[in-house]
């Protein structure tokens, strides 16, 4: 019998850990990861990239070290159609790829045109190495502290990017920064404490909070009957969109295109089929769309794709915490830590940030260098 061979498709943070775990216990079948890019961006950096905390691609991860390292062939292309019956992956320029067993992980991809409208002032924030690099060219050919900037969504991701931009300038001499949490408020799902530090925070740090949607109507911004004109650049932090063609993939998805998945990662229609992250929704449990839980989703997935290629049944599940951790970065050296029904601000919680991150990205470079 031949050997099997797995497919990994996309450099998300899920598959990050399959290949750790590759690397630490041996790769259990021949496997291709398949990527556009070398290397994957940690967004929970960016903000701080942003503010001046890190340099721009410290928050990198070498997918192609890790790859090598797993003795995983790497392949720099992407996955356009999905045969889940004839197991089989068409690619921009690679041409078809077989598998016995296959895993996605592409990420998102953003959804700020769909909503909003069409403006060339509109950059969204996936996928995130597009985002970084736009705006990088944008804030070294703009005189960034002389700009004013709409940063729209009201999650985690879009507050802490209004933080980070209100402290980008280099000089006293901030941007005018204006957050659109849209209808839903400020931080839904986060507790009153939360909120009521970050309104504070935004509030100190000048940073307008409007709690309305926002649109792009004859080329002008506004939110609820109000302009927001004029605006330099429109930050778009609206959550994640399907990042496949439903019409392509050969697997089932839920109504909004997220391939559907059990308890096990695995697709509810194809078994030989895993997916995780933004690509993927449980169909047991809510399972929202974030980094937290993807990244706590890789060793499940890993332990899932070890025991598939071993003809053995999935066992693992991921099962989110009760209440996660969150850390929101004001951009100005301090942080807004959430656990549950605890919050709390200073430094100490920046520092906390700084030093999870850090050990998160080095994690996977001592393992991409061999130490």
């Amino acid at each position: 019998m031949s050997e099997k061979h797995l497919l990994l498709i996309g450099g998300g943070h899920a598959h990050v850990a399959v290949l750790a775990d590759w690397i630490k216990h041996g790769a259990p079948a021949r496997t291709t990861l398949i990527t556009p890019s070398p290397r994957l961006r940690y967004s929970g950096m960016v903000p701080g990239w942003i503010a001046g905390e890190y340099a721009r691609d410290e928050g990198l991860v070498d997918l192609a070290g890790l790859a090598q390292r797993a003795g995983v062939e790497l392949v720099l292309d992407r996955c356009i159609g999905i045969d889940g019956d004839a197991r089989r992956i068409e690619t921009e320029t690679s041409g078809p790829l077989d598998f016995d067993i296959a895993s996605l992980d592409t990420g998102g991809v953003g959804r700020a045109g769909a909503i909003l409208g069409q403006d060339p002032r509109l950059l969204d924030i996936r996928p995130i190495n597009a985002f970084v690099a736009h705006l990088d060219d944008w804030m070294a050919t703009n005189e960034v502290r002389e700009k004013r900037i709409a940063v729209i969504g009201g999650g985690a991701g879009g507050v802490e990017l209004a933080f980070g931009l209100r402290n980008s300038g280099s000089s006293d001499v901030c941007p005018g920064v204006t957050l659109v949490a849209g209808s839903e408020g400020l931080l839904p799902g986060f507790t009153g404490g939360v909120r009521t530090r970050v309104r504070a925070e935004l509030a100190a740090q000048t940073i307008h909070l409007i709690e309305s949607d926002a649109q792009l109507l004859d080329g002008h911004l506004q939110a609820g009957d109000h302009s927001l004109e004029p605006v330099d650049l429109i930050v778009a932090a609206l959550g994640s969109a399907a990042p496949v063609n439903r019409a392509a993939i050969g697997v089932d998805c839920d109504l909004d295109g997220f391939i559907a998945v059990d308890r096990h990662q695995r697709s509810i229609s194809h078994r030989n089929i895993f997916a995780a992250g933004d690509v993927a929704a449980r169909q047991d449990r809510d399972v929202p769309h974030s980094g937290v839980h993807a990244v706590h989703t890789g060793p499940v997935l890993a332990r899932n794709l070890r025991a598939a290629l071993s003809g053995e049944t999935p066992s693992q599940s991921y099962q989110p915490r009760p209440a996660s951790l969150y850390l929101l970065s004001t951009g100005n050296g301090s942080a807004i830590a959430s656990y549950g029904a605890f919050a709390a601000q200073g430094r100490w919680a920046a520092k906390l940030k700084r030093w999870i991150d850090k050990r998160w990205i080095g994690t996977y470079a001592r393992l991409a260098s061999g130490q």
